[in-house]
C-alpha cells in the first residue's frame, strides 16, 4: 500500500527484503531520555478476599472493577502514579494468586523462554485463529506466536475442528488456556495480555499485539526495524482512521452503544478536570490512536505507560481508545511513533469478528 507525502507517493510500510531480515541483530536499547528506570509493581495486601475477582458493577452503580487481580488502586494513587520518579511503584495486575488469570506451569515455562512475541487473544469465542503469513526463517526461529484462549472459545474451537496439538501448537500459534479469568467483562479481560505482555513475558524484549480479528501478515523482525528501530521509537501505534479527539470518540463510543452514557461521561468529565484539551494534533500527529495493533520495547518507560494505561481502562470504561491519549500525553513518555492508518492496513488482513461473545457465568460472592 501506498500513500502521498509532500507529492510524492511512497510505501506506507517500507519493510527490509527476507535477505536483509534474515541477518538483523537486536540492537541496543533505545530508551531515550527518561526518567523512569525502574517500574516496580505493587501488591494490596489488605484488599478483602471477600471481594471476590470478578467486575459486576461499574464503578457509577456503586460497585468496583478493581478486584483480586488489579489490587485497589485509590485516586490519590492514580495521581501519584504519573509523577515521573527514578523508580515508578505502581499497580500493574496480577495482584494475588486468588486473583485469577491462571496459567500452566509449561504455559508459563514456555512464555519465560520468549525474547520476542507476537500475542492475540480470544475471550468469549467471538473470533477464530488466522495463522500469520509473511515471516522470514529467522523469525520464524526467533519469535513466539502465542494465543490466548478461554474455556469458551477452546470450546468454540474445538467444535470447529481446530484441536490443540500435543506441541501446544496450532500451526504456527501456541494456544495458552487461561483459567479463572478476573472480570466479569470479557472485553476488559482481553485487555490483560493485550497491555500487560511485560508481565505475561518478562524475559522479552519486544512484544507485538495483534487484535483476534485481524491476520498478521507481515515479518516481525522486519515490522521491529521498520517501525521501532528505523525509527529510534520504543512504542509504536496506529493512528485512529476515523476521528482525531477523544471527545468526539466518546460520542462514537456512545452512539454504538459500545459504552453507557453514564460511563463515558464520567471518564471524560475526570479528563476535563485534569486538563486534557479538546485537541485533534498532538505533536503533528493525530491525538487519537487505532488500539489493535502495538509494537513495543519493553522498557521501563513502555512498562509503565501500559500499566497506567490498564488502569485506567480498569478505573472507567473498557474502550482503551479513550484512555491511550490522556496517559500518553500525561506521561509524556518520548519515542511514541504514531504509525498512519495505510501502513496498519499493511501489517494485517482485516477479517472482522464471527460470532457473538459468550459472557462469563458467575455466582455473585
Amino acid at each position: 500500500m501506498t500513500r502521498v507525502v509532500n507529492g510524492v507517493r511512497v510505501a506506507c510500510l517500507a519493510i527490509l527484503p527476507p535477505e536483509k531480515i534474515q541477518h538483523l541483530e537486536f540492537p541496543q536499547s533505545s530508551e531515550h531520555d527518561f526518567h523512569v528506570k525502574k517500574v516496580v509493581y505493587k501488591s494490596d495486601p489488605d484488599l478483602s478476599e471477600s471481594r471476590g475477582n470478578t467486575a459486576m458493577l461499574p464503578a457509577y452503580f456503586g460497585g468496583t472493577r478493581f478486584n483480586l487481580f488489579t489490587g485497589n488502586q485509590t485516586f490519590y494513587e492514580r495521581e501519584e502514579s504519573f509523577k515521573v520518579n527514578e523508580t515508578a511503584v505502581v499497580h500493574c495486575g496480577f495482584y494475588s494468586e486468588k486473583g485469577g488469570f491462571k496459567l500452566s506451569d509449561d504455559d508459563k515455562k514456555y512464555m519465560q523462554g520468549c525474547q520476542v512475541v507476537v500475542s492475540t487473544c480470544s475471550f468469549g469465542g467471538g473470533d477464530d485463529l488466522y495463522q500469520p503469513i509473511g515471516m522470514t526463517k529467522a523469525s520464524l526461529e526467533k519469535v513466539c506466536y502465542v494465543a490466548f484462549w478461554d474455556e469458551i472459545t477452546l470450546a468454540a474451537q474445538e467444535a470447529e475442528g481446530n484441536i490443540i496439538g500435543d506441541d501446544h501448537l496450532i500451526g504456527k500459534w501456541r494456544i495458552v488456556v487461561v483459567e479463572d479469568l478476573p472480570f466479569s467483562d470479557q472485553r476488559l479481560n482481553g485487555k490483560i495480555p493485550k497491555m500487560l505482555s511485560h508481565r505475561l513475558f518478562p524475559r522479552a524484549r519486544y512484544s507485538i499485539w495483534i487484535d483476534s480479528k485481524s491476520q498478521f501478515r507481515r515479518d516481525p523482525l522486519g515490522v521491529l526495524e521498520a517501525l521501532l528501530w528505523r525509527t529510534n521509537s520504543i512504542l509504536a501505534i496506529s493512528e485512529h482512521g476515523a476521528r482525531s479527539s477523544i471527545y468526539d470518540e466518546g460520542k462514537a463510543v456512545v452512539k454504538k452503544n459500545k459504552a453507557t452514557p453514564e460511563e463515558v461521561e464520567i471518564q471524560l468529565n475526570q479528563y476535563r478536570l485534569d486538563g486534557m484539551p479538546d485537541q485533534k494534533r498532538f505533536k503533528g500527529k493525530k491525538a487519537l490512536a487505532e488500539a489493535s495493533i502495538i509494537v513495543r520495547e519493553h522498557t521501563p518507560s513502555t512498562n509503565l505507560l501500559m500499566c497506567l494505561w490498564f488502569n485506567e481502562v480498569v478505573r472507567f470504561t473498557s474502550r482503551d481508545q479513550l484512555s491511550f491519549p490522556y496517559v500518553l500525553r500525561r506521561l509524556d513518555v518520548p519515542g511514541i511513533n504514531m504509525f498512519p492508518v495505510c501502513a496498519r492496513k499493511d501489517l494485517v488482513n482485516s477479517m472482522g469478528h464471527k460470532r457473538k461473545v459468550k459472557p462469563l457465568v458467575r455466582s455473585t460472592i
